[in-house]
């Protein structure tokens, strides 16, 4: 497995992620994203699962072959 750091932001307070595994494609940096973890520390997060977050628009791969 991979380990991976990133920067989540809110413009405000920044938080360093931690991840050991694959991401998921959508997961590109300037989009929204969530971690899920635990806490190293007040700056460090230690996450088990990453999941990206799409915009309203998005359409799985197998629906837009439907169209």
């Amino acid at each position: 497995r991979d380990e991976i750091h990133f920067t989540i932001t809110d413009n405000k307070n920044d938080l360093i992620v931690i991840f050991k595994g694959s991401v998921p494609n959508l997961f590109v940096e300037g989009k929204g994203a969530i971690a899920e973890g635990k806490l190293s520390d007040k700056k460090i997060l230690l996450a088990e699962r990453i999941l990206a977050k799409h915009d309203e628009n998005y359409m799985p791969p197998d629906k837009t072959k439907e169209k």
